[in-house]
């Protein structure tokens, strides 16, 4: 069982089949992830979030950061079966070697559209001092988690909504 503040679950229902749900997530995961400090490392420095597909490929961001490019991983796929489950592995910028958390997403086909379905667990093992913590512990720390998680999954729906269908 986890402790509290260990993971933070959301949900967000999308108007696609779960395949294209799954597609758009890893394929299109630059065009729908937010910008910006609180969401990527290049913080307002242009940069571009990928998702290497299948077993153990990278989930990296890559910007140009004093005049140079650079790439981090960001974690890498522990499961890869579209259209139903996507899990990896996170590394915050400033995790130790031995620190990661996991995300695990899940599509699950609900009439004409797909539940999408997020839990980052794994918080128990980063120290409550840990700076991605933001000064938050346990249950005000998934709360906060819960909401970061949450504008993602908004900005996907939204994604899904207006994107061009080809």
């Amino acid at each position: 069982m986890n402790s509290p503040g260990d993971s933070a679950r959301v949900s967000v229902q999308v108007a696609v089949k779960s395949s294209v749900a799954f597609e758009v997530f890893t394929r299109e995961i630059d065009l729908w992830w937010r910008k910006g400090p609180a969401y990527r490392i290049g913080g307002r420095n242009p940069g571009q979030l990928n998702f290497e597909p299948g077993l153990g490929g990278r989930l990296f961001e890559t910007c140009r950061m004093d005049g140079e490019l650079r790439t981090f991983e960001v974690g890498r796929v522990t499961a890869w079966e579209p259209p139903t489950l996507l899990a990896f592995e996170w590394k915050g910028v400033n995790f130790a070697p031995n620190e990661t958390t996991l995300v695990e997403v899940r599509f699950i086909p609900q009439g004409d559209g797909t539940l999408v379905s997020l839990v980052h667990s794994g918080w128990s093992a980063i120290p409550e001092n840990h700076p991605a913590r933001h000064g938050a512990a346990g249950p005000e720390f998934s709360r906060t988690l819960g909401l970061w998680w949450g504008g993602l999954m908004s900005s996907l729906r939204h994604h899904l909504q207006t994107r061009s269908v080809s």
